[in-house]
């Protein structure tokens, strides 16, 4: 099982026992749903989302079985995780860590190989290291030719001064 962290858990709301989440996962309308298995904390404590809703720049949810404040207060601080294999990805979604470690080409010349994404707050960024020199790529549709996650290659359309 592949845990990714979609967000943490800020605060409580009301009395019935709903959770507030500061999350920045980009498919929140995948996994904010009723019945979808979310993992709290670091025991990755199993619950079922009862309900969701957007409130602000947060997700709330209810779980299932828990209707009280005083139920979820311990979770408060907590991060949020999902198992990577209930994800339904097509073709073309990816997530950000399944780039790390793809070779990166632009116009068919070897760039170096994804170490990290950086996030950032209007895009993530790619971080590419060759021969201890780190490249730093937008994950843009502007800079992303193409992803090839089998072959765990990403293809790039640099720009005069980006990789120098």
């Amino acid at each position: 099982m592949e845990y990714i962290n979609i967000g943490k858990i800020v605060n409580t709301h009301g009395t019935k026992g709903e959770i507030r989440i500061l999350s920045d996962f980009k498919y929140k309308t995948l996994v904010f749903k009723k019945a979808f298995k979310i993992y709290i904390g670091d025991n990755k404590e199993l619950h079922l989302i009862n309900s969701y809703r957007s409130h602000k720049n947060y997700d709330m949810i209810t779980l299932e079985g828990i209707n009280n404040i005083n139920d979820v207060l311990k979770y408060k601080g907590q991060y949020v995780y999902i198992n990577k294999e209930d994800l339904s990805l097509t073709d073309n979604m990816y997530l950000d860590t399944d780039l790390i470690d793809c070779k990166v080409y632009d116009n068919g010349q070897y760039v170096g190989i994804i170490t990290d994404i950086m996030k950032a707050p209007l895009y993530n960024i790619l971080v590419i290291m060759n021969n201890n020199k780190k490249i730093l790529v937008p994950n843009i549709d502007q800079f992303i030719k193409h992803i090839d996650l089998k072959q765990k290659k990403v293809t790039i359309n640099s720009i005069k001064g980006l990789i120098v």
